[in-house]
């Protein structure tokens, strides 16, 4: 079918559906459902046989639309909290993968040129890091302990402390998103190169394999959540400049919701990382090696199953694949 005869079939269709829920109808779920298959199945075709032209875009929109209204409505017997971690986040996942992607391709070209800028500048290190920091891990590295600094304080107050810290800056990733996401770019771009020059540091004073077997126990939750955060931020951005049919501030409501829910998402495994950091980090050099790599190739497995994998299973379930 020629496109436009495509639009000019379906047009009526789509123009009701819109007005009806931008002008807050009620509408039973099953009547939501219905709609929103329908919405999809021209999606499906769109995308199949007009990948580039406009209508593709368009409707792309209305299903993002419909797919809220469907779960909104939609009746569960399911725990809300259950419901919301492993249905309505992985759906979002997988609704906003692009931006998942993209925070991850941002996070390793600027993890690179960290790397790149400590190997090539030996003063770079104590630029990022500061000299305290620098000085009293050379200190440590010389005494044989290359992670003494994660052994200061009490278990319960680092955890605290260290919990405080990254969720503010979980914070600031998620709410820069509100400046067009410019300020979740300069959030990530600078912990980014924080990560590559903290690695390249321990690699110049033959320290990596301890770093690696400490930092990463907690490093995996860490910064795979910050990946996510930014994300977030990315989400909000791209809500205000790209509103597409929907009035810019209906985008923005509709964006913003979804990057807090997703932003949320993140906070018990920012809990997991502060618990590892205070009470089994300050142990990794009298554990088994085996234990701590298996710590963090499990936390590996399951944050990454959780906003890689998962989405997509979630989304089969739902027939949105």
């Amino acid at each position: 079918m020629r496109e436009v005869a495509f639009i000019k079939q379906n047009k009526e269709k789509w123009l009701e559906f819109e007005q009806g829920f931008s002008n807050n109808e009620k509408k039973s779920p099953d009547d939501v459902a219905n709609l929103h298959i329908k919405i999809m199945n021209d999606l499906v075709y769109a995308q199949t046989y007009y990948p580039k032209s406009k209508v593709t875009s368009y409707l792309n929109k209305l299903a993002k639309t419909s797919f809220h209204k469907v779960y909104d409505s939609k009746r569960t017997d399911k725990n809300v909290f259950l419901y919301f971690f492993f249905d309505k986040i992985p759906l979002l996942s997988y609704t906003y993968r692009k931006y998942i992607y993209l925070s991850f391709v941002v996070f390793f070209i600027c993890f690179f040129i960290g790397l790149l800028s400590t190997f090539n500048d030996e003063s770079f290190a104590r630029q990022i890091l500061g000299n305290s920091y620098v000085d009293q891990t050379l200190e440590n590295i010389e005494s044989g302990d290359a992670m003494a600094i994660y052994k200061s304080g009490s278990n319960w107050g680092t955890f605290i402390g260290i919990y405080d810290n990254n969720q503010r800056v979980g914070i600031n990733m998620f709410l820069s998103g509100l400046f067009l996401g410019i300020g979740t770019g300069f959030y990530i771009v600078y912990n980014a190169i924080m990560v590559a020059v903290f690695q390249a540091f321990f690699y110049q004073y033959n320290s990596l394999f301890d770093s690696l077997k400490g930092i990463w126990i907690h490093g995996t939750y860490e910064i795979f959540g910050m990946i996510i955060e930014a994300a977030a931020g990315y989400i909000i951005g791209a809500s205000i400049l790209f509103p597409g049919t929907l009035k810019r501030f209906q985008s923005f409501k509709i964006g913003f919701r979804d990057a807090f829910y997703i932003f949320i998402s993140t906070v018990p495994f920012t809990i997991l990382a502060a618990f590892l950091e205070g009470y089994i980090t300050r142990y990794s050099n009298v554990m088994p090696t085996i234990l701590c790599f298996a710590i963090i190739i499990f936390s590996l497995i399951t944050i990454s199953y959780y906003y890689l994998v998962l989405p997509f299973v979630i989304a089969k379930k739902h027939g949105l694949r």
